[in-house]
């Protein structure tokens, strides 16, 4: 909710000016709450008022090099209560191409109302087939970040839709319960991960996390952070930052670079 391109720019310089982009970290992801409450008179998503010109803001990214991610979802509306993709998806991956889109997060949310009570495995790759064609006929490369927390084994299918990465869990939490419970769970996935198609445990909870404005240190002690990062590290998977990037004490910058 609090999202804005203000912000986003304010991330992406702070990766920059702290050295994170000399290691490696180069994509800034929008996560939900960009979207504008109606879309265009042509079906067309549009960014709200605090966002102003997408292009103008993957066009910023671009020229610090840096990558530009954003957040949808299948369902009619995201996780946030924002409009979603549904019916809308090709229309949404010719803007995503448009506005120079780097990254895709895809995150099931309200999905889960269309599917009803279908539970068959192709009630579950369905949305993600749609997406995937939709973005496929685009004349740019999007890495597509399959979000359903590890339904039907996401892990067997995910490359079919031409995942690169998908979510194998539920959400993490900064806590010591809940790290372990999902970290120490991953090694039986290994065969499904390789060059282009990763399992995905979520986010690292390290530095000043929570949500919006209120965020609170890392609950996990300092070796727990360094287990924490180790372990995605060993696992091959994707290293994303969940933290407020502009306000890294100096313990958080050494553990991510």
């Amino acid at each position: 909710i609090n999202v804005s391109a203000e912000k986003v720019k304010s991330s992406a310089q702070a990766l920059i000016d702290k050295g994170l982009a000399d290691y490696g970290w180069m994509y800034i992801n929008v996560d939900d709450g960009w979207e504008a409450p109606q879309r265009a008179a042509d079906s067309s998503m549009v960014p709200n008022e605090k966002f102003g010109k997408m292009q103008d803001l993957g066009d910023w990214l671009h020229g610090k090099g840096l990558k530009f991610g954003i957040y949808s979802s299948p369902g009619q509306r995201t996780c946030g209560g924002f409009l979603g993709s549904y019916r809308n998806e090709q229309k949404d991956a010719e803007s995503y191409a448009s506005w120079g889109i780097d990254y895709l997060k895809y995150d099931w949310c309200s999905y889960e109302e269309i599917k009803g009570m279908d539970t068959s495995l192709s009630a579950y790759v369905k949305p993600y087939a749609i997406m995937d064609t939709a973005l496929m006929k685009q004349k740019r490369d999007i890495i597509y970040s399959l979000c359903q927390y590890g339904a039907k084994d996401v892990w067997k299918w995910g490359r079919q839709v031409n995942g690169q990465s998908w979510r194998t869990t539920e959400d993490i939490e900064d806590t010591w319960k809940s790290f372990s419970s999902i970290g120490f769970e991953q090694h039986n996935l290994y065969p499904y991960a390789g060059p282009g198609h990763w399992n995905d445990p979520d986010m690292m909870i390290v530095g000043q996390v929570g949500w919006g404005e209120d965020l609170h240190p890392s609950r996990l002690t300092p070796d727990e952070q360094y287990t924490h990062v180790s372990l995605w590290c060993m696992l091959s998977a994707p290293l994303l930052i969940g933290c407020d990037i502009s306000r890294l004490d100096a313990f958080t910058l050494n553990l991510l670079t």
